[in-house]
């Protein structure tokens, strides 16, 4: 019954923190401090809330919120990290330095689809121009030995 408590408490004190994190004039160091003040004010079963548990919900509030819109994170030259708002012809290598994030889980973090854009549009076609002209990809399949035929020495 206690650990069930527990539970409702810590779901309680990640529900509070949320909504006031999602404040605009919200800081960080006003998410800290209510974190460490919530399992006082909602009593003695809230103080067995480890401080893991605080981590991981002010972490998942510091990011709720895009640095940009998302309906205009891409253009046909950039496209803008939602993390910190800066523009990039491709996002992969910043989101893993920067932020430590793969594509799923940036794509996670913020709802975005499968088909959301990590790669700027014209970079995209600029570089698969560029591979079909210097013939990446192309050989000829009739050429080609057959998988059952023993290879020639």
């Amino acid at each position: 019954m206690e650990d069930r408590s527990n539970m409702l408490i810590s779901e309680a004190v990640r529900s509070v923190l949320t909504s006031f994190a999602a404040r605009e004039n919200a800081t960080v160091e006003d998410v800290l401090a209510l974190a460490r003040s919530l399992p006082a004010a909602l009593g003695d079963n809230a103080s067995s809330i480890t401080p893991e548990q605080q981590t991981a919900a002010i972490n998942s509030l510091q990011t709720a919120r895009p640095a940009v819109a998302i309906d205009q994170s891409v253009s046909d030259d950039t496209v803008t990290c939602l993390c910190c708002g800066k523009s990039f012809t491709m996002l992969k290598r910043h989101l893993k330095a920067e932020h430590g994030l793969s594509e799923q889980q940036y794509r996670a973090q913020f709802g975005l689809p499968e088909e959301h854009l990590l790669v700027a549009p014209n970079y995209s076609i600029r570089k698969a121009e560029y591979a079909k002209r210097i013939g990446l990809g192309k050989y000829a399949r009739e050429d080609s030995p057959p998988q059952d035929a023993a290879p020639t020495l």
